[in-house]
This record gives structure tokens, C-alpha cells and sequence, in this order.
């Protein structure tokens, strides 16, 4: 029977979930450095083969021989691209580490309680809007990262789709990299440590 292994990428690293318990081991390509406003991983697309290479054996240390058999469960910035989502999905299989991908952005895996609800979070490059509907995104708005009002965020968040003008949904905050300190009046704030325990079991069927 085929594992379920939770995967995060952050603003700086990935982070994946380890064989025997709810924690995360980080992995860090070497040799990457960091560009403003530009994902790392954007930097993978050069040296493919050896970022491949590194991730296969860092998940052969987590998971031992079989690991080619899992599916990965991919957690990805709000604001990924869908050009970025390809890019990423295609590492991970042709890394022969997995025999499947399954992606979600962070928004999707706030909450496992309501059907509908707003997030906010805030990656290197953008605030993002999104109201997330059955565990599917039906709107989203971003903001640039050095030019945004946090209350105008707020208060589009209240008509960013006709389906909630009026509801009264609730919002959550993604304080995952600790950047939300602008937003915590605005909902309820999810921290690093509640968002991998929801992360750490994760239901591929709705993904």
C-alpha cells in the first residue's frame, strides 16, 4: 500500500515529513542561494540532475528502499504559479522518489473543519487572498509584498466572492513563516505548529 508523505515548501526550504513521527526534517539543496522575491527552488532548474539526486537519497534516508512507491502530498506558497506548479510537480517525479504528486497550496490546508473560509498569508513575494470553497480555491487576489494596506486586504476580503458578501465565512491567517503580525486582528491566526499537525495527516482523496 502506497504512503502518504506531507511535503512543505517554504519561503526558504522543504520540509518533509519524517517516516516515524508527526515532526519534519528540512531539506536544503546545497549550493542555493537566495534571490529577492524569487522562489529558491527556481534556482533547482539549472542543476536539475543533481537536485534530483540529493532529494532521492534525502527521502531513501527517511523512508528507506521502497520509497519510490509513496505519494508525495505537496504543500505550496499561495501565490505558486500554475507554470511554477508544473515545474515542481515534475521535479518531485522524475526525482524517482515517489510514484506520485498530489499539490495543495497552504490556503487549502488551514482548516479541516469548515467547508468555506478565507485565507491570508504572506510569502517573499505577495499577500494573498483566497476563499476556499470544498477544498477548492473560487477566488483569489494578491498584493505586492512592499506595497499593501491591511485593512484594505480585510475589507476585500469581505466581498472577494458574491458567495460570502454577506455570509460571514470565517478567515484565517497563515502565520506559518511568521510574517502575519499585520493580520491578527482580522481572524482567527494559525501558527507554525497548528499548521503542520493539520499538515502532518493529510487526505490525498481531496487533494
Amino acid at each position: 500500500m502506497a504512503r502518504t508523505i506531507p511535503i512543505i515548501i517554504t519561503n526558504q526550504n522543504i520540509l518533509v515529513k519524517m517516516k516515524d513521527s508527526d515532526e519534519f526534517s528540512t531539506f536544503e539543496m546545497p549550493g542555493i542561494d537566495s534571490i529577492v522575491n524569487i522562489p529558491f527552488y527556481h534556482q533547482f532548474a539549472s542543476k536539475i540532475a543533481e537536485c534530483q539526486h540529493h532529494f532521492k537519497n534525502f527521502i531513501c534516508e527517511l523512508y528507506g528502499k521502497r520509497f519510490n512507491k509513496n505519494i508525495l502530498a505537496i504543500v505550496v506558497p499561495d501565490d505558486t504559479s500554475e507554470l511554477e506548479k508544473i515545474f515542481i510537480r515534475e521535479f518531485f517525479v522524475n526525482s524517482g522518489a515517489c510514484k506520485a504528486v498530489a499539490e495543495i497550496t497552504m490556503g487549502q490546508a488551514l482548516s479541516k473543519n469548515h467547508s468555506r473560509y478565507i485565507s491570508i498569508s504572506k510569502s517573499s513575494r505577495d499577500v494573498c487572498l483566497q476563499y476556499i470553497n470544498n477544498n477548492e480555491i473560487r477566488s483569489r487576489k494578491f498584493y505586492d509584498v512592499d506595497d499593501y494596506s491591511p485593512k484594505a486586504v480585510y475589507e476585500d476580503a469581505k466581498r472577494l466572492h458574491i458567495d460570502i458578501e454577506y455570509a460571514g465565512v470565517p478567515v484565517f491567517i497563515n502565520n506559518f513563516n511568521m510574517n502575519m503580525d499585520d493580520f491578527f486582528d482580522f481572524g482567527e491566526v494559525v501558527t507554525p505548529k497548528d499548521f503542520l499537525d493539520k499538515i502532518a495527516v493529510i487526505d490525498v482523496e481531496k487533494i
